[in-house]
């Protein structure tokens, strides 16, 4: 059995899936985005399984595009890192498959933009469409703040902020969850709470168990399933209507989240990566 890592900077999340491939014995090769070339006429890898880790969403994409047209399997495939590396791409898989989300519109000029929020009502949030860590999200409060904040991100000219992602804003009073999808189970949870409004850990957030329970492992399974599977990690809502999928990671970050839920989140990776290859074997 042959299992690559894709990955560039070894991060701490890095450390603990090496740990746990070693800890069971099972052999492993890094790959090295930085390094790699893709030669487009190679057909040939001989690696059962690669699993995707990378910081760089281009490197990723186009590394396993090549490797999954060279017929070897990976986690996460290329369909599922381009859906959830992409908020509209994300939210059309939702909607399409009827998992509660918040209601999301997108536009393409200031103008269209800023019809499309006085229309939602404020506060909104405005996000970029591609990006992660709670990193250049706005909650607009009124006109005055939409005008300003467009009138931005027209300025900055790139391609992405020529798109307007625009979401209600969901009061979550404090917190928000994280779950942690590998395969078809909801293996666990955090909850996010932090006094301000963005309640990502790496933004300070303080994480603690949340319990797994039937709804929460029903809804978190079908948001998976819609992006295509996989090891991914699901953040959520909650409401007086129940839970509403916020955003989903295909390359989950989960330092500050094994020791509160007591889950040994690596090596579910591990073995579910193992089990991919396995499966990979039989068919070949």
């Amino acid at each position: 059995m042959k299992i690559g890592v894709l990955c560039s900077l070894i991060r701490k999340e890095e450390k603990l899936l090496f740990e746990a491939f070693r800890e069971r014995g099972i052999p492993f090769e890094r790959i090295d985005d930085r390094e790699i070339v893709l030669e487009l006429h190679r057909r040939q890898w001989d690696y059962d399984v690669v699993l995707e880790r990378c910081i760089n969403q281009s490197h990723a994409l186009h590394t396993v595009k090549y490797l999954n047209d060279c017929g070897v399997q990976t986690v996460n495939r290329y369909e599922v890192i381009n859906t959830c590396g992409d908020k509209i791409l994300t939210n059309l898989a939702l909607v399409r498959d009827g998992v509660p989300t918040p209601r999301v519109a997108v536009a393409f000029t200031p103008e269209s933009a800023l019809r499309t929020i006085e229309r939602m009502g404020y506060p909104v949030v405005l996000k970029p469409a591609v990006g992660s860590w709670g990193r250049l999200l706005s909650k607009v409060n009124d006109r005055e703040a939409a005008e300003s904040i467009l009138e931005h991100k027209e300025t900055l000219g790139s391609y992405q902020h020529s798109i307007f992602y625009i979401q209600e804003y969901v009061e979550k009073h404090g917190r928000d969850i994280r779950a942690f999808v590998v395969g078809d189970e909801t293996i666990c949870a955090i909850y996010r709470t932090s006094p301000h409004w963005i309640t990502n850990t790496a933004r300070g957030g303080v994480a603690t168990d949340c319990p797994i329970t039937p709804e929460l492992d029903d809804l978190c399974v079908r948001a998976a399933h819609a992006v295509g599977g996989g090891v991914v990690a699901i953040d959520l809502f909650e409401t007086e209507g129940g839970f509403l999928v916020n955003e989903i990671n295909h390359t989950t970050e989960f330092r500050n989240s094994s020791a509160p839920t007591g889950v040994d989140i690596p090596a579910k990776i591990v073995e579910y990566v193992v089990q991919v290859a396995g499966e990979q074997r039989r068919q070949a």
